[in-house]
């Protein structure tokens, strides 16, 4: 899958990019607008960032893979919180939403800690909870971005017992009422840590592939191969290595200089 080097800390310094005006695929009078997306949405904040560049890596990686089909509903998730899935979930999902043909769907499914509408400029007031537990129509639901042909759907207000909803049946008919509904659209979601929370390794079963984080120093190695055990080794799709700087200093240095001189002239 190829490695991943982004520090979260590095893109506090960078500026944020006001949110377009969005329009909705249903009505939704619970949800707010804010004014600003997230500057750790690199793809968007900073497009000529390594980054950013090796958010298209991935995405290559999942729209033509070198066996089998394409997957098109991919969990992001890692063994333990602060790893920075949420950054790889939202970069990715926008990543695929800006190639020529591919439509793309986030789904925020860490009920515990959800975090999506942060990075995307929106208040979670109402969302997958909602639709789960038949308070609200999915079309009600579903938010049609600023950013062109990118989707989402949040977590939705808090329940007592959210793991009973992420293993139920309505939750294995969802994935597939979005698959048959949507042939020209990847679904991305963003799941809780695996090795905290038991239902992570249902959704797994939901999902065609997953791709596994792993931020450098974060979880021991035990923790990951007993993550990636309970997953399933067949499902993950790929590993994502975050937060190496040290180790990609120099290759950054020679991105910028390539991309600076590529765009002489341009």
């Amino acid at each position: 899958m190829g490695k991943l080097s982004a520090a979260l800390e590095r893109h506090q310094q960078e500026k944020t990019i006001k949110a377009k005006p969005l329009s909705t695929e249903g009505p939704q009078p619970d949800t707010v607008v804010m004014n600003r997306l997230d500057p750790r949405l690199v793809v968007c904040s900073a497009p000529g960032s390594l980054e950013a560049e090796n958010f298209k890596v991935l995405k290559s990686q999942i729209l033509f893979p070198k066996q089998g089909s394409s997957p098109r509903v991919v969990m992001v998730t890692s063994a333990l919180p602060g790893e920075g899935k949420t950054f790889v979930a939202a970069n990715l999902a926008v990543s695929l939403a800006q190639g020529v043909h591919e439509h793309a769907l986030l789904m925020d499914c860490d009920f515990h800690h959800p975090n999506i509408h942060h990075m995307l400029g929106y208040a979670n007031k109402a969302g997958l909870q909602e639709y789960l537990t038949g308070k609200a129509q999915l079309s009600e639901l579903l938010i049609r971005t600023g950013i062109e042909k990118l989707s989402l759907l949040t977590a939705g207000v808090s329940v007592p017992d959210p793991s009973e909803l992420l293993t139920s049946a309505t939750m294995k008919g969802l994935f597939e009422e979005l698959k048959g509904r949507y042939p020209d659209r990847y679904i991305i979601v963003d799941s809780a840590p695996s090795h905290l929370m038991a239902e992570v390794s249902v959704l797994s079963n939901y999902v065609d592939g997953i791709i596994f984080v792993i931020k450098a120093g974060r979880a021991p190695r035990r923790i990951i191969d007993d993550a990636i055990e309970r997953l399933g080794k067949e499902k993950i799709f790929g590993i994502v290595f975050n937060g190496y700087d040290k180790a990609t200093k120099s290759y950054d240095s020679y991105y910028s200089k390539y991309y600076k001189k590529s765009n002489v002239g341009r």
